[in-house]
């Protein structure tokens, strides 16, 4: 499609100003997955267009490092304030941009505001430790300064929620950020800046930065910027660990997923299906925290997979937007066509298709794959083993519990799993053994809320600190710690070290 000259080019927000990027720099089609009508246009900025933000960013580094821990708080309520009295808005440009349904994208600003409520806490938070009398009269303390000038690299499946894993963490410990959006899905974060932009920062606190792989490269190796925060896939995010920390930086890197549902003969059956259902299909399966595979244990199977099937054919696929709407498109044509392959591929395998999405009653002009089940799947096949990203649920049958956690451990992501069972036994000993970061039980869907971490395992995650959470702080500090001793106190003096 051939953007019309009236269509909008998307400005990057640099030293407090919404800013043009580079004359030269190239633009991409911002479409609706749903409909493909053409929202906007993306601008691929340059690296010159990163480094004005960099400097930026260096530049108000001093100023909004000196206002006091509190005055940052302060600052995030305000935002909390700003985005809660817009969030009808934001939600309906996650829909209109990426797909979801209005009910995920309502929870994903929901998700996305509880980020910046949890930010305000940094006063405690940040708090250091002191120990008096290390030594006599000799007094340590650590405290926590900022890091510097961060960064964010962020996907398409959550374009409000995940910038806020790192954004409002960032600033409220007194650094400056600059937010990489994905240029598939950039309008909502234009909304969220408006907001930010009504808060009087100081010019460069925040910057956003529209583009593709040359920011990307550059955010990796710039000099100027200290620590980088990255959601995709698990490939990418070696490669962005490796190159950030060459470089000399901190890193976060948040992978891929691959995450199993264990379900016991005990389980509770009708709860179990809503819980699997609104985890493999919820926002079309685009989410690293969707459950994909489901692992039966002895008669789950037989119990479990009629109510399944008829729960799954009952899902009404459409344009987000509309409020009936259960599964929403796919991203982009592109995604749809993808994962129509892994279906295909699937059954070629040697699965069963117990349920077929690949050609749902929707929008021919919409990236739509309806809900998908795979049935007799061997741990072994590829679909098993890889992230599909998209509506498709796949079954394994074993016998035993021990079976089915070798069978999580196996997978070389550890992202997410649960497991559905009424026996607290089972329980401790899957939650004990299962070699993943985190864990639901009788939840399909186990992110934790913003207190929390986002605590992936394995080739989920990259790094050391975790998004969000107590990891949170942790990241975006760094420790200094001071020994001290005053002669004028009167109280003795003599060598440090020598009487304890």
């Amino acid at each position: 499609m051939t953007a019309p000259t009236t269509t909008r080019l998307l400005d990057n927000y640099v030293a407090g100003a919404w800013t043009p990027a580079s004359a030269d720099a190239e633009a991409l089609d911002v479409t609706n997955p749903a409909t493909g009508e053409l929202l906007a246009r993306v601008p691929l900025s340059t690296a010159a267009d990163l480094d004005a933000a960099v400097q930026a960013a260096r530049a108000a580094l001093p100023e909004w490092r000196a206002v006091s821990v509190i005055g940052r708080a302060r600052t995030l309520f305000a935002l909390r304030e700003g985005l809660d009295a817009r969030k009808e808005e934001l939600a309906r440009s996650v829909t209109t941009e990426m797909g979801k349904t209005l009910v995920d994208a309502r929870a994903e600003v929901a998700r996305m505001i509880e980020m910046v409520e949890c930010a305000c806490a940094v006063p405690t938070t940040m708090q250091g430790r002191i120990l008096e009398d290390v030594s006599r009269n000799v007094d340590a303390e650590t405290v926590r300064q900022p890091v510097g000038v961060c960064a964010a690299i962020v996907p398409f499946n959550f374009p409000a929620m995940v910038p806020f894993w790192f954004l409002p963490f960032a600033i409220a410990c007194g650094n400056t950020f600059i937010l990489k959006p994905s240029e598939q899905v950039p309008l909502t974060q234009q909304i969220a800046f408006d907001v930010l932009d009504g808060l009087g920062l100081p010019p460069g606190v925040v910057n956003l930065v529209n583009g593709g792989r040359e920011v990307v490269e550059g955010i990796l190796e710039h000099p100027g910027i200290d620590a980088v925060s990255f959601v995709g896939s698990a490939p990418v995010a070696r490669l962005v660990y490796e190159r950030a920390a060459k470089a000399g930086k901190r890193v976060q890197a948040l992978g891929g997923a691959k995450n199993h549902m264990v379900v016991m003969p005990d389980a509770v059956i009708d709860k179990t299906v809503e819980g699997i259902v609104g985890s493999a299909f919820g926002a079309a399966g685009q989410r690293c925290m969707a459950g994909s595979v489901v692992v039966t244990v002895g008669e789950a199977h037989e119990r479990l997979l009629a109510p399944l099937r008829e729960a799954t054919e009952r899902l009404q696929v459409g344009d987000g937007a509309d409020e009936a709407t259960e599964v929403g498109p796919l991203v982009s044509c592109a995604a749809r066509d993808r994962v129509r392959g892994w279906i295909d591929r699937g059954v070629e395998d040697g699965a069963t298709l117990v349920v077929d999405g690949r050609d749902p009653e929707a929008d021919p002009h919409g990236a739509f794959v309806g809900p998908t089940i795979l049935d007799g799947v061997q741990p072994d096949m590829p679909i098993a083993q890889e992230e599909v990203f998209g509506p498709v649920l796949t079954m394994i049958h074993v016998d035993t519990l021990d079976d089915a956690i070798a069978v999580i451990n196996d997978s070389r992501f550890g992202n997410g799993t649960s497991i559905f069972t009424e026996s607290g036994a089972a329980v401790r000993r899957f939650r004990h053994e299962a070699q993943v970061g985190m864990i639901g039980v009788n939840i399909g869907v186990a992110a934790p809320v913003a207190f929390f971490p986002f605590s992936g395992w394995k080739d989920s995650f990259l790094g050391d600190l975790h998004a969000h959470g107590t990891d949170a702080v942790d990241f975006f500090t760094r420790k200094k710690t001071v020994t001290s001793r005053f002669f004028s106190s009167g109280q003795g003096s003599g060598a440090y070290f020598v009487e304890r």
